[in-house]
């Protein structure tokens, strides 16, 4: 799915995640999000501006409009559309297909508030996986604030006493992450399910019921296919160790294995994001997703 204008503004301002009110000049009235799963199934999430309110849908094969799954205000309550492994499922084969929608992410940040926490789910695992998808929402710096904050010290090296921050303190270099610290705490604990929307005759059980075969199908046969084939046994071990050590050997047997997918090179690649690597290696080795990602959470 390209990234809209209108995505890309809304995915750097922090007020659009917090719930607060925020400029939308120069924003259509409405920003519909398409996100194709599989199987000709999409999640579509419909956000009016400028008042946040967003719905949450599911568009079936051959269909034009999307049955609703759930509305919510910007700052919630959320309904419990979807439950939690199902979204990180839809998530992972989303990114598999578009290396623009890599997971965790946008996907996660924007559809997450939709999938509460339920009973036998592991709360410190969603949160993980939520603070990613948030701490993964970064803006452009331009290149002369950059150069700004840089340059701001002496043009020349001080004597070593007059080396410390008291005495020459440097300005810091503008963080590129869209949310603080803060933020990013209170986003990414998950909220326990409150509206249950799964309940009503409307919901359309048996075609989400087919999206998730689909998907779940999509991920079993994944690591049998090709050049994942000749890797699974050692994805396989990396899993049963919990060590990602191995990975970057991992990396390079499937680029020597001829992969090209940016997807999961990416995530396999160094700055190694744990979580991001955790995903891949699991759904490599044909794993229960989470059984990596518990050893380092």
């Amino acid at each position: 799915m390209p990234v809209s204008e209108a995505l890309r503004r809304l995915a750097v301002t922090p007020a659009f995640w917090t719930g607060e009110p925020f400029d939308t000049e120069g924003l259509p009235a409405e920003v519909h999000l398409s996100f194709p799963v599989v199987g000709g199934y999409a999640l579509v999430l419909d956000i009016e501006l400028p008042s946040g309110d967003r719905a949450l849908g599911l568009r079936r094969p051959s269909a034009s409009e999307p049955v609703q799954l759930g509305w919510a205000p910007p700052s919630g309550p959320y309904p419990a559309a979807l439950r939690w492994w199902e979204l990180e499922r839809f998530a992972r084969v989303i990114a598999l297909s578009d290396p623009l929608l890599p997971h965790p992410g946008l996907v996660v940040a924007l559809l997450s508030p939709f999938a509460p926490a339920a009973d036998g789910d592991d709360p410190a695992e969603i949160a993980a996986v939520r603070e990613a998808a948030y701490r993964s929402l970064h803006r452009e710096i331009p290149f002369d604030e950059q150069l700004a904050a840089l340059t701001g010290g002496p043009e020349q090296a001080p004597l070593p006493l007059f080396t410390s921050e008291r005495w020459w303190p440097m300005p810091r270099v503008p963080s590129p992450q869209v949310l603080d610290e803060a933020a990013i705490a209170s986003l990414s604990t998950p909220a326990q399910a409150r509206l249950q929307v799964r309940a009503g005759h409307r919901f359309p059980h048996e075609d989400l019921s087919d999206l998730v075969r689909h998907a779940s199908a999509l991920l079993t046969e994944l690591p049998n296919q090709d050049w994942y084939a000749a890797t699974r046994s050692l994805a396989g071990r990396i899993v049963g160790s919990g060590d990602l050590t191995a990975v970057p050997d991992l990396l390079g047997a499937l680029t020597g294995a001829g992969c090209d997918h940016p997807t999961v090179l990416d995530a396999l690649s160094e700055p190694l994001v744990p979580l991001e690597a955790c995903w891949v290696v699991e759904t490599l080795a044909g794993a229960e997703p989470g059984t990596l990602l518990r050893h380092h959470v």
